[in-house]
Parts: structure tokens; sequence; C-alpha cells
């Protein structure tokens, strides 16, 4: 089997073979990696004697606000897009993203405010 693919030759039935399992393998590794880098996270924490309970849930709560938040801001942004699309003559593709991108980025916004206003509650 030569290493270089020449012209005309069809490749799809190794590339059928060998693209699932790179996937698996890559899903692997990443989940590997993460838990890997969550748990030296940890060792940390534990070394400087901060509390593991009182960190996992400020962590837990942050990013269900951050979730939410990012969601409402796409959902305005989808409603207002609608009632611009709906109301002008302005074509709606051209529309959606921006304000999707734009109403999205200021819910992450509000999220990063509440939670320095927390932080700083909370010290």
């Amino acid at each position: 089997m030569p290493l270089l693919i020449e012209a005309g030759q069809d490749v799809t039935g190794e590339l059928a073979i060998l693209l699932p399992i790179i996937i698996s393998l890559g899903l692997f590794l990443m989940i590997f990696g993460l838990n890997y880098l969550k748990s030296r996270e940890r060792m940390a924490l534990i070394e400087r004697g901060i509390e593991l309970k009182d960190s996992a849930l400020r962590d837990r709560t942050s990013s269900v606000l951050r979730t939410s938040l990012l969601f409402i801001g796409v959902g305005i942004g989808l409603i207002i897009a609608y009632f611009i699309s709906a109301n002008t003559e302005a074509n709606g593709e051209a529309i959606y993203f921006p304000l999707l991108f734009i109403f999205g980025g200021l819910g992450l916004l509000v999220s990063y405010i509440i939670e320095r206003k927390r932080e700083k509650i909370i010290r």
C-alpha cells in the first residue's frame, strides 16, 4: 500500500474505517485530559487548604447562572430578529445571526457582572 494518494484513487473505504476510530480516540483523550486537569486542580486546592464543597458549589451555581443568562440573551435576540424581519424588508438571515451573538454576549456580560458582585459580597 503506497503512502501517497495517487490522482483518481478512491480512499473513501479507508476513511470510513479510520474516521470512527479517530473520533472515538479523540473523545476518550479529551475526557481523560479534562478529568486529569480537574483532579490536579482539586489537589492544588487541598494543598492550599481551601474547602472543596464551597468551591464546587460556587462553580456549579455560576455555571447555571452563566448558561441561563446566555439562553435568555439568545432568546431575546431571536425575538427581536423576528420582529425586525417581520416588520421590515430586511433579509432574515442577515439579521438573526448578529443579533444572536450580540444578545448572547450581553447575557454572558451580565453573568460576569453578577458573579463579580457576588464575589465582592462574599469576601
